[in-house]
């Protein structure tokens, strides 16, 4: 199993980011969730919303964050990196800019926020860009519909954090298989609640093909050492 490691683009400014690239990678991460920031990240938290307004007061022009995206998978053949943009960040930056890019810099997946502009999700499907689809704990029917419609991995729930159980699948693992039973044959990623080596052990239990790490993290980012400590141990988890 694979370790997501996010990493907030343009934070403290687009050179740190270069330099926090090279610094997952020397501790063992080969995947990397980078952002566009938005200047309305209204499903962050504090911590991620705070970095995303810091970096566009500090700059909003969207190619140099794309050059920090285009930095980690030019620099590293064996990286594979994860684009999150929210709805308002991909209008600004451009459907066909966005598709040309990823196919410049062999970068196909991408995570979009915000459901209010279906269409750009098409629009970026139609171009080859894989689209996530994110199916909350309890499995909602529409969810998996619009998993099944999407075209690039499943974003699951990791733990029940404001969404209720299905007693039909009451853990990680019955989930997993239930949307494996409905014909998701895609990568399933878990993320949501996965801060510690347990909760990788158990997302790869459950049978994911990876886990997204944030906020524990990002708390350590500022001290090179720690960093590296913190990644390794959860990459370390996820292979034993």
């Amino acid at each position: 199993m694979q370790v997501i490691c996010y990493l907030s683009n343009g934070y403290p400014n687009i050179a740190a980011s270069k330099k926090k690239i090279d610094q997952y990678y020397e501790a063992g991460c080969r995947i990397i969730e980078i952002d566009l920031p938005s200047a309305n990240p209204y499903l962050e938290g504090e911590l991620i919303s705070g970095r995303m307004h810091s970096a566009l007061e500090n700059c909003s022009d969207y190619d140099v964050y794309l050059d920090a995206i285009a930095y980690a998978q030019n620099t590293y053949s064996d990286l594979k990196v994860i684009i999150l943009a929210y709805e308002d960040t991909i209008e600004a930056v451009g459907t066909d800019k966005l598709i040309t890019f990823c196919q410049a810099h062999q970068i196909p997946d991408m995570i979009i926020v915000g459901d209010k502009k279906p269409e750009l999700k098409d629009i970026l499907m139609a171009g080859g860009v894989k689209v996530s689809c994110y199916i909350r704990y309890h499995l909602p029917e529409d969810e998996i519909n619009a998993a099944k419609k999407a075209n690039g991995f499943i974003y699951l729930q990791a733990k029940p954090i404001g969404s209720p159980v299905n007693p039909k699948f009451p853990t990680l693992k019955d989930c997993i298989s239930e949307l494996r039973r409905q014909g998701l044959d895609r990568e399933i990623y878990c993320g949501v609640g996965v801060h510690a080596v347990e909760d990788i052990q158990m997302v790869k239990n459950a049978g994911a093909d990876a886990a997204f790490i944030g906020s524990s993290i990002l708390k350590v980012d500022h001290d090179p050492d720690k960093l590296h400590d913190v990644i390794s141990a959860f990459v370390r988890s996820a292979g034993d």
